[in-house]
């Protein structure tokens, strides 16, 4: 039923077994997937039933709330696969009391095996030493990825061309996606953690306290980041609509002027050959040329006057 527990004895030894003597600390982590894990948290785990709600809702936010001899904690870290992930980050879920941590997820999150490896050595002696290392183990995953969005729109803004237009708007278009995303959760994980580090309890030491305040200036700096990408991202996407609408205009303006020099040679040209009697020189042998020069200096003279009205059209 349960995905697995571990328990951490007086003796700092470290093992896969039921909690039960006192001042032991054990976690156990549930899979919100599996219907038994969910009927032991809601008849078997001693949770307060509000936080069994919550610790089994489909849908969750970064938040902290304070139960009687405990604590619920939400936070949002990058899955392991992203690709089947409807969100941008997936939630684990933690109910935290003295000597004792039950988590739920949903899907698996990067940095929970880490965390996992750490309780097993024996490095984590109680919830505020368990829940400062998963936030600590999002933040260090989360932050390089955000900064690689960063990275993505200073390209973006170092090769910005027409040209590559369509090309540039969907990656532009794609990171600020992403920026959108990551930022409904950051900003209200950093208000969990800032309020977590100030939650008077016996399970939360100073240098907790510490962490989970470094951890909340963190997600403070990568909320920053996210709405500095999203307004960047807007900016670039203005930049290069006005760029290719420039670049139609030029367009435009040059076929403009090759409309304006044969627009006359097209009525002359017309005028002369239509087939009735009367017109002039149709006879002579030197009419045909003698029209083909007309229309040269004809051509030449508008030329002329676009190149001197600076109507080149760049």
């Amino acid at each position: 039923m349960k995905q697995w527990q571990l328990v951490r004895r007086e003796d700092g030894a470290v093992s896969e077994a039921h909690a039960g003597a006192e001042g032991e600390f054990s976690w156990c982590h549930l899979d919100g997937r599996d219907p038994e894990a969910i009927a032991w948290l809601e008849k078997q785990s001693g949770i307060p039933e509000a936080a069994v709600r919550a610790l089994a809702a489909a849908e969750t936010r970064p938040r902290v709330e304070i139960f009687d001899g405990g604590a619920l904690i939400n936070l949002r870290g990058l899955g392991t696969t992203p690709e089947d992930d409807p969100d941008a980050l997936v939630s684990i879920r933690l109910w935290a009391e003295a000597g004792r941590v039950v988590s739920v997820s949903f899907r698996t999150l990067q940095g929970i095996d880490t965390v996992r490896e750490e309780m097993s050595e024996g490095r984590l002696a109680d919830p505020g030493d368990l829940i400062t290392s998963l936030a600590l183990n999002i933040t260090g995953r989360l932050d390089p990825h955000i900064a690689d969005l960063g990275d993505v729109i200073d390209e973006c803004e170092t090769h910005l061309s027409p040209n590559q237009a369509f090309a540039m708007r969907r990656r532009i278009g794609s990171v600020r996606s992403d920026a959108i995303g990551y930022r409904r959760f950051v900003a209200p994980q950093r208000q969990a953690l800032e309020r977590l580090a100030g939650l008077m309890c016996g399970w939360l030491n100073e240098d907790d306290r510490m962490h989970l305040r470094e951890a909340a200036d963190r997600f403070a700096r990568m909320a920053e980041e996210l709405e500095a990408i999203r307004e960047r991202s807007a900016l670039l996407h203005e930049q290069l609509t006005d760029l290719r609408a420039e670049m139609l205009d030029t367009r435009a303006l040059l076929l403009s002027i090759v409309a304006l020099i044969f627009l006359p040679l097209t009525f002359i040209t017309g005028l002369l050959g239509m087939n009735v009697e009367g017109i002039p020189y149709a006879h002579e042998p030197w009419a045909f040329w003698g029209v083909v020069g007309f229309c040269v200096v004809i051509a030449a003279a508008i030329t002329g006057y676009f190149v001197k009205a600076r109507w080149s059209g760049r």
